[in-house]
């Protein structure tokens, strides 16, 4: 991801949506403790980048896990034309509650690290985190399912291949996955997209990105506003992440990303800068937001 951005206070309208009588509900479902687990399981597969062995070990891992909760898991494979010449990637889907045909809300992230040729570089926060919280979401969710079918979307290639963020050397995956949704006619089901990345840092503060869909913004800031999360903090970055290749497909997406993160992109992104109270309190924010985000959708398309 890249950070385009300004910093700016922006106390936005709030709205609850009743996110006081899902909090107990959220805060028993999701273990921060659990989600640490997989960052941990990742970390010791070493630097991830796409196309490596290590990262097809990080899909088989994912797979494992989710098909231990009963969730069918499926490749979305593809070869992506890099710099560097072309490289095999890999989407990673599971629905729970119902086909990912159906209309359906995505929770997306990228399990991905960064290419460094001469450092070490495993990532923990920066591709550990959002993958790992999307394995614990999913065992939360397969608990209890919403009425929408949730997508959990792990995507392969969000890193540039280069040193430096330039497109198109970003964000394989996302473009590969709405290309291939506008051929086979599913682009139009997604309701909405939650993009998690770089949420596990121990001092977490996560800003609204300014260019998201505000209603889902306000949604999401609401919830944690009820539930007591001052993590959620209301000021804006602009930041460019994956989220914005659905925005422009006319998809509703919001970006939850803590970009102040100082080990972003140095060997020092290490598993002790992760903690797992952190992925709760995001955890606890995204899984009731879900459900406030389903009776939103319900709403307008009254």
């Amino acid at each position: 991801m890249s950070r385009s951005g300004r910093s700016i206070s922006a106390l936005a309208a709030i709205l609850v949506l009743s996110a006081g009588l899902d909090a107990a509900q959220s805060t028993t479902r999701f273990d921060g403790q659990k989600a640490f687990d997989h960052v941990r399981a990742m970390v010791a597969l070493g630097p991830r980048p796409a196309g490596s062995p290590a990262l097809a070990k990080t899909r088989d891992y994912i797979t494992k896990e989710l098909s231990a909760l009963g969730l069918t898991v499926d490749e979305q494979a593809f070869e992506a034309s890099t710099p560097a010449g072309l490289i095999k990637m890999v989407n990673l889907r599971t629905v729970v509650g119902g086909p990912h045909t159906a209309k359906r809300i995505i929770v997306a992230g990228h399990y991905d690290t960064k290419l460094f040729k001469n450092v070490k570089f495993v990532g923990a926060n920066d591709g550990g985190s959002s993958g790992a919280f999307l394995i614990e979401l999913a065992r939360a969710l397969a608990r209890a399912p919403l009425a929408t079918p949730v997508e959990l979307l792990f995507l392969d290639g969000e890193e540039a291949v280069r040193p430096e963020w330039e497109d198109p050397d970003n964000r394989y995956g996302s473009r590969f996955y709405v290309n291939a949704a506008r051929k086979d006619g599913t682009l139009g089901t997604i309701q909405a997209l939650v993009l998690v990345d770089m949420i596990g840092d121990r001092d977490l503060r996560i800003k609204r990105e300014s260019q998201s869909t505000p209603w889902l913004t306000d949604v999401i800031w609401g919830v944690a506003a009820g539930l007591g999360r001052p993590q959620f903090v209301n000021e804006e970055m602009a930041v460019e992440d994956d989220h914005l290749i659905f925005l422009e497909a006319g998809v509703p997406a919001v970006d939850l990303i803590d970009f102040e993160f100082p080990a972003w992109h140095t060997p020092d992104d290490t598993l002790d800068k992760v903690s797992g109270a952190s992925l709760q309190v995001v955890g606890d924010v995204v899984l009731t937001s879900l459900r406030a985000i389903e009776r939103r959708i319900s709403e307008r398309g009254r």
